[in-house]
């Protein structure tokens, strides 16, 4: 039997890589979907040896664009992450990483026009409902790749890929500050609870008795600083209006030191019961929030510059990610209009992946 020739362009997006495909180029069945992808990824071979994927989850995914019919966005976006040595496709999460390659994607196919020296792409991701505006460098009518961005986990430099997420404000408690105040104590400890894309409760890393600059393996261990954090995330939950969290990994836990390597701030993520190896992306918007927001417990910690959109580098023990804030400071305090992150992305190559007609039969 042929095998069916698919078109595709194989893309790195932030940290990730994967193949980019027109969503009408696939089976519209979800159990044939997944069969294309599986053979076309290589999955059920540590190695993906037989497809494209490198034989680790953040190379064995895909994105699948389309136009939209949302009165908001222009794009899109299914994602579907494939497994490395399992004949296995999740199609219920997203991802912030391969997004970053999605308004590249969508130019080079055609999807929409390119419309001078920036293109703006506005996606909705069809996994989450999210909408996300992507902002991508075209000067001379073209994608550009080239450039002076760089990500902590990509060697190179690169150019910027912007993605602002709108309505991040009260994700989950409806409200920026949930328990009304921008700090308080809680259990004797200065905090701030704060819900941008994702509730999270901020202390200052001095004040629970580490420097902030601790690798994650050195806070793993320190289980009396994890007894502090629970106790203080078990009243913030109530005082939130989350009710108990005692088994729930929200609201998340952050501690905020200055920088000392040339960022806005040095930071630590909680999951909450461990220590994360870099910073979460919705974890990275709230933390910025709390950063740029009046009187929080970052207040004298952190100096931020008069440009707009303003930039925010935090450091974190695997280097840095950097958030991109259009934001004010208005009448009713601070007023978020998007949040976003600076990633990269690459077009490696394009063409047809081929897929054994036993996955798909071709017409």
């Amino acid at each position: 039997m042929k095998q069916h020739a698919i078109p595709c362009i194989l893309m790195r997006g932030g940290t990730s890589k994967g193949p980019y495909f027109d969503r009408t180029d696939l089976p519209e069945d979800r159990d044939e979907l997944a069969k294309v992808l599986i053979a076309a990824v290589g999955a059920g071979h540590p190695l993906n040896i037989n497809g494209v994927g490198g034989g680790n989850p953040v190379t064995t995914k895909v994105a699948m664009l389309s136009r939209s019919e949302h009165e908001w966005a222009d794009i899109d976006y299914f994602f579907a992450q494939v497994a490395v040595d399992q004949e296995l496709v999740d199609f219920s999460p997203t991802c912030g990483n391969i997004l970053a390659g999605v308004g590249p994607a969508a130019l080079e196919m055609g999807l929409l026009p390119i419309s001078g020296d920036t293109t703006n792409v506005k996606i909705r991701s069809v996994n989450t409902e999210a909408l996300v505006e992507a902002i991508i460098e075209t000067p001379d009518g073209a994608v550009r790749y080239d450039g002076h961005a760089s990500i902590t986990g990509v060697p190179g430099t690169a150019a910027p890929v912007i993605l602002n997420f709108m309505n991040v404000i009260g994700s989950k408690t409806g409200a920026l500050f949930p328990t009304g105040e921008s700090r308080q104590l809680i259990e004797g400890y200065e905090v701030t609870c704060i819900d941008v894309a994702m509730p999270m409760v901020i202390g200052r890393a001095e004040d629970f008795g580490i420097t902030g600059y601790e690798s994650r393996e050195e806070l793993d261990e320190n289980k009396a600083l994890f007894e502090k954090i629970e106790k203080v995330r078990l009243k913030a939950g109530e005082l939130m209006g989350m009710g108990d969290v005692t088994k729930s990994v929200v609201p998340k836990f952050g501690l905020l030191a200055p920088a000392r390597e040339g960022g806005t701030a040095a930071a630590r993520y909680f999951m909450p019961w461990n220590t994360h190896p870099s910073y979460a992306v919705t974890g990275s918007i709230c933390t910025g929030s709390c950063l740029l927001a009046p009187n929080t417990v970052a207040a004298g910690l952190i100096s931020i510059s008069n440009t707009h959109p303003t930039p925010v580098k935090i450091e974190h023990p695997s280097g840095f990610i950097d958030v991109v804030f259009d934001y004010k400071i208005g009448d009713d305090g601070f007023e978020l209009n998007s949040a976003g992150l600076l990633r990269t992305a690459r077009k490696m190559f394009s063409g047809d992946i081929f897929v054994p007609g036993s996955a798909w039969p071709p017409t």
